[in-house]
This record gives structure tokens, C-alpha cells and sequence, in this order.
């Protein structure tokens, strides 16, 4: 998972930088998560909700994909938390223990992202008021649109990629977890697919405003594996989840 916080720290990074575009104001509050500014996951479920609904492009599909696989590892934490320490499950100690430090790191990488996937759009449209009245200025407006829709499609991928990762690890939870919370451990894996398909469809959308074909043509190949991913680890998870059920 180094890879997907070096690419936050990445995306944090330009967004700094281009601070000073809005008056030297950030566009995010003082409250930090993992040291790294934030406002939306410092919100309230209701509020959030509230600025959900707004009639206003963030946050959307992205931030909310994130939230969903957030919610997935805090389901999967929840169980791990349920089953270390009891003598029933002492044979698989060791196993829920590092389930836990892997769904723990999972989760606050996609905290992250909730914001991070609000900031890249909010990069996409900096770009798009960028004059463009002279040559220079037309040159300068589509580099920064280019670098700006490559993070707006990065930064859902990393969702994508992270809740399938988390995926792998509730189909191990589910057998080998406690089984009074098996329910949970299932709607861990559907929160979680739901999350993998919504960043995936936000994917597809940015897409489009990538002009480089050959980096356009490996995002899309990485969006059709996690799609196939995402459908076998499914039925695997929810496998697992109701064969733990029918042993009740």
C-alpha cells in the first residue's frame, strides 16, 4: 500500500501548491486526519449528507465511493475486534491479528481519499479558469488540465484498487472471524463492492479528459481487471459469509 499513499502525499502536494491560486486561502479547514488537512471526514454523518445533496459538483460519486469502502474496513475492524482474544477463535489469533493491521492501514487511506477525491476535481476546474487568451497562456492551461485529469482518474483508481484489497481480506474474515458477526462481515464485502463499482464509474467518466492515449489505455486496462476482480471476490466474500451463516 506504499504506493497508493505516495500518491497522496502527491495529490496533497499539488493541491498546496496551487493554494495561493485562491488568495493564499485553503480550500480545506485546520483539522487534520494522518496530518494531512481535511474537511469533508470532519464532518458529521449529517452534514456530510447535507453537502452530499447540494446542488454543487463535490462532493460526489467519488468521495462517496471512498466513504463506502471506509465504512467497509471500520465493519471489518469491528469483527476483528469481536473475535481477537476468545479462546474459540484462538487457532486464528495470529491471522485476524495481521487481518486487523491490514484493514486498519486500508481504512485510513480511504478517509483519505474521501477529500482527496474532492480536491482532484476541484484541480480539474482551477485548470478550466486558467486563461487562454494568448499562445502561452493556451499551452499553460492544457498542461495543467492534463496533469489535473490524470489525478481526477488516480485518485478514484486508488479507491478502487483499495477496496479490493480490502475485499480479499473480508473473504478471509468471514471464515475465520467471529461467527455472531458474520452479518457484518458481509455487509463489509457489499459496502465494500460498492465502493470498488462507484470509483470505477468515476473512472470512466475522467477518462475522457485524458489526452495521452497510452496512459488512457493503462487506466483502462487497470479499470477492466478491477472490474473482473470486483465481481469474483464478490460472490467469494458472500460465499464464505453465508456458508459461516448456515453453520449457526
Amino acid at each position: 500500500m506504499d504506493w497508493m499513499r505516495r500518491l497522496l502525499r502527491r495529490l496533497w502536494e499539488r493541491i498546496a501548491r496551487r493554494g495561493g491560486e485562491d488568495g493564499g486561502r485553503s480550500p480545506r479547514t485546520d483539522s487534520r486526519v494522518d496530518g494531512v488537512r481535511a474537511m469533508l471526514v470532519k464532518m458529521t454523518v449529517e452534514e456530510f449528507s447535507d453537502a452530499l445533496a447540494a446542488g454543487t459538483p463535490t462532493p460526489g460519486g467519488g468521495s462517496a465511493a471512498a466513504l463506502s469502502g471506509t465504512l467497509a474496513a471500520s465493519l471489518a475492524l469491528m469483527v476483528c475486534d469481536l473475535t481477537l482474544g476468545r479462546e474459540r477463535y484462538a487457532a486464528h489469533e495470529e491471522a485476524v491479528r495481521s487481518i486487523r493491521e491490514r484493514a486498519g492501514a486500508l481504512r485510513r487511506d480511504l478517509l483519505a481519499l474521501v477529500d482527496r477525491d474532492a480536491e482532484a476535481y476541484g484541480e480539474v476546474m482551477r485548470a478550466l479558469r486558467m486563461p487562454k487568451e494568448s499562445e502561452a497562456q493556451k499551452r499553460d492551461r492544457a498542461t495543467a488540465l492534463a496533469h489535473a485529469n490524470l489525478f481526477a482518474t488516480e485518485t478514484p483508481i486508488a479507491t478502487a484498487e483499495a477496496c479490493a484489497a480490502l475485499m480479499g481480506l473480508v473473504i478471509e474474515l468471514a471464515r475465520k472471524g467471529n461467527v455472531n458477526a458474520v452479518s457484518d462481515v458481509g455487509s463489509a464485502a457489499l459496502l465494500a463492492y460498492a465502493g470498488l463499482r462507484a470509483a470505477v464509474m468515476n473512472v470512466r467518466v475522467n477518462l475522457k479528459g485524458i489526452k495521452d492515449q497510452e496512459k488512457a489505455a493503462k487506466a483502462r486496462e487497470r479499470v477492466r481487471r478491477l472490474e473482473i476482480d470486483a465481481e469474483r471476490l464478490r460472490e467469494e466474500a458472500l460465499a464464505a459469509a453465508f456458508a459461516r451463516m448456515n453453520s449457526l
